[in-house]
């Protein structure tokens, strides 16, 4: 349970530093940004696990660099199909 809780907590906070990082308004919701920096810190965790990157004391550097690297391509790529799709007119 307690590794459950923290990466929600993981996943948020990588989400929003994802989000920050990117220029301009993002069309999406701050639930959306927590979703996806959530999913991109699961995705990060795994990948840095199987290049054998997460294997240092303390904070991994590298991992934590992968999350948030991922979540600013999954912020960017949502929001870019949100705002595409909210930019259609409806006839």
């Amino acid at each position: 349970m307690t590794a459950i809780i923290g990466a929600i907590i993981i996943g948020a906070i990588v989400g929003v530093i994802a989000r920050l990082l990117l220029p301009g308004k993002q069309q999406i919701t701050w639930v959306w940004t927590i979703a996806i920096g959530i999913v991109a810190a699961l995705i990060g965790t795994a990948l840095a696990q199987v290049m054998g990157v997460a294997t240092t004391p303390g904070i991994d550097w590298i991992e934590l660099f992968m999350q948030i690297l991922l979540a600013v391509v999954g912020v960017a790529l949502f929001s870019g199909i949100r705002g595409r799709s909210r930019g259609r007119s409806r006839v």
